[in-house]
């Protein structure tokens, strides 16, 4: 993909809270599954790549089920009839010796993603710095891990720190809204304090259902 649609792509996707990466990854794995079951279930190519992984790793086979019996225009048909094919190839004696299409997939996107993000970072990090949006750790170190400017990688840290401050203290106010002398109801951005605090940590649900790690350096808030 053109990197200049990838930076709209990521830009765009800082206008709203969460991970922009883990939001774009979670868009691509949803689409990919769409095209897959609507339009590829006959498709040799794809049925191949599901005979050699005996299907989809848990984490994707799941979503793809669930996709299929929530959305109408999918159903279950598709989904179905690709299924038969890898019992068919497991009955035959068939083995699992290929990686999950949609791991193998949305690894391909994510990695473009931090490209993107870190090779053009200066292009958009004040749009990050005034952004709803928080990278999760996760990404955040793997961005982090790539950028050669020092004087950029500081000044990401610094925003990031100041957003997880920020977090910290809607957390606490959320946390204080149960006691039986507060008064008012939580507000929605202390509301959310509690899921933005666990997709820091957890990410979303989105990418290879195991991974290794690709980098053994780890990041630390430097206070400056």
């Amino acid at each position: 993909m053109d990197m200049d649609i990838i930076e709209l792509e990521i830009k765009r996707s800082l206008e709203e809270e969460g991970c922009p990466v883990c939001r774009l990854i979670e868009r691509f794995e949803r689409e990919e599954i769409e095209t897959i079951l609507y339009e590829h279930p006959n498709d040799p190519e794809v049925r191949k790549a599901f005979q050699k992984s005996l299907g989809l790793c848990p984490r994707h086979a799941w979503k793809t089920l669930k996709l299929a019996l929530s959305n109408p225009l999918l159903g279950p048909h598709g989904i179905s009839v690709i299924y038969k094919d890898v019992l068919k190839w497991y009955l035959e004696g068939g083995q699992g010796t290929g990686e999950c299409l949609l791991c193998k997939l949305s690894s391909e996107k994510e990695e473009t993603l931090l490209e993107s993000f870190s090779g053009r970072l200066s292009s958009f990090i004040d749009l990050y710095e005034k952004s709803p949006s928080l990278l999760c750790r996760r990404h955040y170190e793997e961005i982090v891990n790539r950028i050669d400017d020092e004087e950029l990688k500081g000044k990401l840290e610094q925003i990031q720190r100041r957003k997880l401050e920020e977090l910290f203290k809607r957390l606490e106010r959320f946390i204080h809204s149960f006691d039986y002398r507060a008064e008012g109801k939580p507000s929605e951005e202390e509301r959310r304090a509690l899921a933005e605090t666990v997709e820091f940590f957890a990410g979303r649900e989105v990418g290879p259902g195991c991974r290794e790690r690709r980098r053994e350096k780890r990041w630390s808030l430097r206070l400056r």
